[in-house]
Protein backbone atom coordinates (compact mmCIF):
# COMPACT_ATOMS: atom_id res chain seq x y z
CA UNK A 1 0.00 0.00 0.00
CA UNK A 2 3.23 2.24 0.51
CA UNK A 3 3.83 2.37 -3.33
CA UNK A 4 -0.02 3.23 -4.34
CA UNK A 5 -0.24 5.79 -1.08
CA UNK A 6 3.63 7.30 -3.10
CA UNK A 7 2.01 6.86 -6.48
CA UNK A 8 -0.95 8.87 -5.70
CA UNK A 9 1.24 11.61 -3.84
CA UNK A 10 3.62 11.93 -7.07
CA UNK A 11 0.39 12.29 -9.30
CA UNK A 12 -1.24 15.24 -7.11
CA UNK A 13 2.23 16.37 -7.39
CA UNK A 14 2.03 16.45 -10.90
CA UNK A 15 -0.90 18.34 -11.36
CA UNK A 16 0.10 20.74 -8.50
CA UNK A 17 3.15 21.85 -11.14
CA UNK A 18 1.27 21.33 -14.11
CA UNK A 19 -1.47 24.01 -12.32
CA UNK A 20 1.42 26.30 -11.88
CA UNK A 21 3.24 25.88 -15.00
CA UNK A 22 -0.25 26.40 -17.06
CA UNK A 23 -1.35 29.72 -15.28
CA UNK A 24 2.12 31.09 -15.48
CA UNK A 25 2.41 30.19 -19.51
CA UNK A 26 -0.95 31.58 -19.99
CA UNK A 27 -0.27 34.39 -17.95
CA UNK A 28 2.84 35.85 -19.79
CA UNK A 29 1.45 34.90 -23.39
CA UNK A 30 -2.24 35.60 -23.36
CA UNK A 31 -2.21 38.51 -20.96
CA UNK A 32 -4.81 36.79 -18.60
CA UNK A 33 -4.97 33.65 -16.85
CA UNK A 34 -7.49 30.52 -18.69
CA UNK A 35 -9.20 29.83 -16.13
CA UNK A 36 -10.84 26.30 -17.65
CA UNK A 37 -7.68 24.66 -17.41
CA UNK A 38 -5.67 26.07 -13.84
CA UNK A 39 -9.70 25.44 -12.33
CA UNK A 40 -9.65 21.66 -14.08
CA UNK A 41 -5.45 21.26 -13.38
CA UNK A 42 -6.53 22.34 -9.02
CA UNK A 43 -9.12 20.21 -9.16
CA UNK A 44 -7.23 17.08 -10.74
CA UNK A 45 -4.48 18.30 -7.93
CA UNK A 46 -7.08 18.29 -5.14
CA UNK A 47 -8.62 14.83 -5.86
CA UNK A 48 -5.24 13.04 -6.12
CA UNK A 49 -4.56 14.63 -2.97
CA UNK A 50 -7.65 13.50 -1.04
CA UNK A 51 -7.09 10.05 -2.39
CA UNK A 52 -3.93 10.09 -1.21
CA UNK A 53 -3.96 10.94 1.84
CA UNK A 54 -7.03 8.72 2.39
CA UNK A 55 -5.14 6.08 1.63
CA UNK A 56 -2.55 7.09 3.74
CA UNK A 57 -4.96 7.59 6.90
CA UNK A 58 -6.06 3.45 5.84
CA UNK A 59 -2.64 2.15 6.01
CA UNK A 60 -1.95 3.89 9.28
CA UNK A 61 -4.71 3.16 11.09
CA UNK A 62 -4.24 -0.72 9.67
CA UNK A 63 -0.72 -0.68 11.11
CA UNK A 64 1.17 -1.82 8.69
CA UNK A 65 1.85 -4.57 5.67
CA UNK A 66 -1.43 -5.57 4.27
CA UNK A 67 -1.42 -5.84 0.40
CA UNK A 68 0.31 -8.93 -0.96
CA UNK A 69 2.71 -6.32 -3.05
CA UNK A 70 3.78 -5.24 0.35
CA UNK A 71 5.01 -8.29 1.46
CA UNK A 72 8.53 -9.83 0.56
CA UNK A 73 7.29 -13.27 0.76
CA UNK A 74 3.65 -13.19 -1.07
CA UNK A 75 3.47 -15.46 -3.55
CA UNK A 76 1.70 -14.37 -7.03
CA UNK A 77 -1.63 -16.10 -6.18
CA UNK A 78 -1.63 -14.36 -2.48
CA UNK A 79 -3.21 -11.17 -4.85
CA UNK A 80 -5.81 -13.04 -7.26
CA UNK A 81 -9.54 -13.04 -5.43
CA UNK A 82 -12.19 -14.73 -6.24
CA UNK A 83 -14.37 -12.79 -8.60
CA UNK A 84 -17.13 -15.13 -9.05
CA UNK A 85 -18.63 -17.43 -11.34
CA UNK A 86 -19.07 -16.78 -14.68
CA UNK A 87 -20.37 -18.56 -17.91
CA UNK A 88 -18.27 -18.34 -20.97
CA UNK A 89 -20.83 -19.63 -23.56
CA UNK A 90 -23.46 -17.25 -22.09
CA UNK A 91 -25.14 -14.91 -25.07
CA UNK A 92 -27.18 -13.16 -22.16
CA UNK A 93 -24.88 -10.45 -21.56
CA UNK A 94 -25.16 -9.75 -25.48
CA UNK A 95 -28.11 -9.30 -25.61
CA UNK A 96 -28.27 -6.85 -22.55
CA UNK A 97 -25.66 -4.68 -24.16
CA UNK A 98 -27.40 -5.17 -26.90
CA UNK A 99 -30.62 -3.85 -25.29
CA UNK A 100 -28.74 -1.08 -23.75
CA UNK A 101 -27.70 0.11 -27.12
CA UNK A 102 -31.09 0.13 -28.12
CA UNK A 103 -31.85 2.19 -25.65
CA UNK A 104 -29.34 4.71 -26.20
CA UNK A 105 -30.26 4.95 -29.74
CA UNK A 106 -33.57 5.51 -29.10
CA UNK A 107 -33.43 8.22 -26.76
CA UNK A 108 -30.82 9.89 -29.85
CA UNK A 109 -33.35 9.50 -32.66
CA UNK A 110 -36.30 8.79 -31.79
CA UNK A 111 -38.07 7.26 -28.91
CA UNK A 112 -40.60 4.83 -29.89
CA UNK A 113 -37.78 2.31 -29.52
CA UNK A 114 -37.44 2.72 -25.99
CA UNK A 115 -40.20 0.73 -24.81
CA UNK A 116 -38.69 -2.23 -27.64
CA UNK A 117 -35.59 -1.63 -25.66
CA UNK A 118 -37.00 -2.04 -22.54
CA UNK A 119 -38.89 -5.00 -23.22
CA UNK A 120 -35.44 -6.67 -24.91
CA UNK A 121 -33.83 -5.92 -21.37
CA UNK A 122 -36.38 -7.62 -19.18
CA UNK A 123 -35.72 -10.65 -21.34
CA UNK A 124 -31.97 -10.56 -21.24
CA UNK A 125 -32.31 -9.86 -17.25
CA UNK A 126 -34.46 -12.97 -16.99
CA UNK A 127 -32.37 -14.96 -19.38
CA UNK A 128 -29.43 -14.40 -17.52
CA UNK A 129 -30.75 -15.26 -14.06
CA UNK A 130 -32.15 -18.17 -15.22
CA UNK A 131 -30.02 -19.47 -17.29
CA UNK A 132 -28.44 -22.20 -14.67
CA UNK A 133 -31.87 -23.49 -14.39
CA UNK A 134 -32.38 -24.90 -18.19
CA UNK A 135 -30.60 -26.90 -20.54
CA UNK A 136 -27.15 -28.93 -19.90
CA UNK A 137 -25.98 -26.69 -17.13
CA UNK A 138 -29.46 -26.65 -14.84
CA UNK A 139 -29.58 -27.70 -11.20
Amino acid sequence: MRSHIGIWWLLAGFFAVTAVVYSVWALIDHGEIEWVGTVALSFGFFMSAMIAFYIQVIHKGQHGVNLPEDRDDADIDDGDAELGEFSPWSWWPLVLAASAALMILGLAVGQFLIPVALGIFAIAIVGWVYEYYRGYFAR
